[in-house]
């Protein structure tokens, strides 16, 4: 009998500071929390799932039976990025992070870049998404130069606007970038992020971003696809795997597109992981800290909730979780190092199981592979046991 486990990650969507948050720079950090305190969002399903009784949290919840089982994950792993985050939630854990470059990239390979793609550069600096586009956009248009920066994360990101650089363009330019990046310039993403407008205080980035991640080592997408399962990935999930263990994928663009897609695969006739990335927590409400954004498009999921409860059929699972922080209301607008959440439900799982503080998000992978009887040769341990 088919049946489906669908990953939902609330992309930075964290829950308070891990023990390590200070080497950094992230004491402090509680991006639900803080969210919650300033806000108030009114998010009764994900509470009705436990996540405000989940241990050693900054808010509380009044449910003392909670429908679903709840808990939060620590990250293993040396880093608070996208792919560091996904990648453990699929059972990776990295020693070492991926590199980043708070003063820049190296002139050489700047000027190696330059050569390649035939375009100048403008930037070559740590920066907010928005503001280099009005700091160098109108430059940018006048030269043809592309638009190139980094952030706290280990990201190479090219910029260019849609009518001065074709977006098929871009991208190929950022597939240069991919393979230029190695050894100890090995970025965990090349991002294109193409943008549209004029002057300064009108651009606006476009939904045609494409990140190119590093290649992953074996995940659990590649497990399920070996034992025949499908791997139905939903918004930035394939670029976060280079389609490595993807069976089926469809790239929309934002959240309220993002769901659209996950109904839409929910009510088809497959067996396996349904993988949803939702990147608007991150990109457009974390980074440009805007709080009440935030608070309101966590409302907005949250009343999705029940949809997505009412397309699951009696054996299959729900799996809320997050990659990282972006606490709004913290220093800067990088990610932020926190655990994140995991509320789990399904018709044929008991209710109210307090999973606790688990010691890696590569528990998820393992409760993953065990729902569909695939042995775990990756890290983590199984939940799934205690939810039956």
């Amino acid at each position: 009998m088919n049946k489906k486990a669908i990953l939902i990650v609330l992309d930075s969507v964290g829950i308070g500071a891990l023990a390590d948050a200070a080497a950094y720079g992230d004491v402090g950090a509680d991006t639900l929390g803080h969210i919650v305190a300033s806000c108030h969002p009114q998010i009764p399903n994900m509470m009705n799932l436990g996540l405000g009784n989940i241990d050693a949290i900054s808010f509380s919840s009044d449910v003392t039976a909670p429908q679903g089982c709840y808990g939060k994950l620590k990250e293993v792993s040396a880093g608070k990025d996208t792919t560091t985050g996904h990648w453990e939630i699929a059972g990776v854990q990295l020693a070492r992070p991926f590199p980043t470059f708070p003063d820049g990239f190296p002139q050489d390979f700047i000027e190696r870049f330059e050569q390649a793609t035939g375009r100048g550069t403008l930037g070559n600096k740590p920066a907010s998404g928005t503001a280099i586009l009005d700091e160098l956009g109108e430059e940018h248009i006048a030269t043809g130069k592309l638009i190139v920066y980094t952030s706290a994360d280990s990201v190479f990101q090219i910029a260019a606007n849609e009518e001065v650089v074709p977006v098929a363009e871009l991208y190929r330019y950022c597939e240069i970038a991919r393979e230029m990046l190695t050894g100890d310039l090995e970025v965990g993403r090349v991002i294109a992020r193409p943008f549209v407008g004029e002057k300064a205080g009108a651009f606006k980035r476009t939904g045609n971003r494409r990140d190119f991640s590093a290649v992953p080592p074996t995940t659990m997408l590649d497990l399920l696809e070996q034992n025949g399962k499908t791997v139905y990935g939903v918004g930035k999930i394939e670029d976060i795997f280079c389609l490595r263990g993807i069976t089926k994928s469809n790239h929309a663009a934002g959240n309220a597109k993002c769901m659209e897609a996950t109904f839409a695969a929910m009510q088809e006739d497959f067996d396996g992981l349904l993988f949803v990335n939702l990147v608007d927590f991150d990109m457009v409400y974390g980074h440009r800290r805007d709080v009440e954004g935030y608070a309101k498009a966590l409302e907005t999921f949250d009343a999705q909730i029940p949809q997505i409860k009412a397309l699951m059929g009696e054996d299959d699972i729900l799996i809320l979780t997050a990659d990282h922080g972006c606490d709004p209301c913290h220093t800067g607008t990088d990610h932020t190092r926190e655990h994140v959440p995991v509320l789990v439900w399904g018709k044929k799982l008991r209710g109210g199981v307090n999973l606790g503080i688990r010691e890696t998000y590569a528990d998820l992978s393992a409760t993953v592979l065990d729902f569909f009887g695939i042995e775990n040769t990756l890290k983590g341990t199984s939940m799934l046991p205690e939810m039956k």
